[in-house]
């Protein structure tokens, strides 16, 4: 069983928000700016959590190393900053849920891949710069998740050993990251969990419908000084 954890950290899309509705948007946009037709919001959904590289991917049939994809990126960015906060809600029970941390005396922070010009603002927004202890985002380290250097820092941040936090994140590669840093992992099914990969394959040590069952997964492991 797992150790008991002093602090849980979140990935940001999928997680704690459901930015789907604005980054699908933002694709659909740009589709329609080059003349193309919407996708359905169903075929986008699954792939918010791989932020623009799984948009362009879906949306344009685009991958990093073909030609034409770092304009389409930056072009995507552009759209979705002017509208990332137009539909944009945190998810049910997430605000509950960080305060129940907090009044049982657990910190809390952030580590997102999303870039911190984009993520600096919506954080601010949704409210939460005020009382999340560590907030990495994915330029804030020289790697991004699924290297374990973002959750390393969070940790530093917070002044709390990596073996005692736990990471919570609705794609494999925030379980890869978490397991790396030596941290607890938990999925949260509730989230965009990518195309075609089975969340019981990923690895981690737990998997929540909910956010308030996280509450019970952490009283469920065991206290150690």
């Amino acid at each position: 069983m797992t150790v008991r954890p002093r602090a849980v950290l979140f990935d940001l899309d999928g997680t704690l928000i459901d930015s789907a509705p604005d980054l699908a948007g933002a694709c659909n946009d740009l589709r329609a700016a080059r003349g193309l037709p919407p996708l359905p919001f169903e075929s986008l959904r699954p792939m918010v959590g791989a932020g623009a590289r799984g948009m362009i991917g879906v949306g344009f049939g685009r991958a990093p190393s073909d030609p034409g994809y770092a304009e389409l990126r930056e072009a995507f960015l552009a759209r979705y900053e002017e509208r990332m906060t137009s539909e944009t809600r945190m998810f049910d029970d997430v605000a509950a849920t960080i305060a129940r941390l907090r009044r049982d005396g657990l910190a809390w922070g952030i580590v997102t891949n999303k870039a911190s010009r984009l993520a600096e603002p919506l954080i601010a927004w949704l409210g939460f710069a005020g009382s999340a202890g560590a907030i990495v985002c994915g330029d804030t380290t020289p790697h991004s998740k699924p290297h374990p250097a973002p959750m390393l820092e969070a940790a530093r941040r917070l002044g709390i050993d990596a073996s005692h936090c736990a990471y919570v994140g609705d794609d494999r590669r925030d379980v890869e990251a978490g397991r790396a840093a030596g941290m607890a992992t938990v999925v949260a099914a509730w989230g965009y969990l990518g195309a075609d990969d089975p969340v019981e394959a990923w690895g981690a040590d737990a998997i929540i419908a909910r956010p308030a069952d996280l509450t019970a997964w952490i009283n469920s492991t065991i206290s150690r000084p």
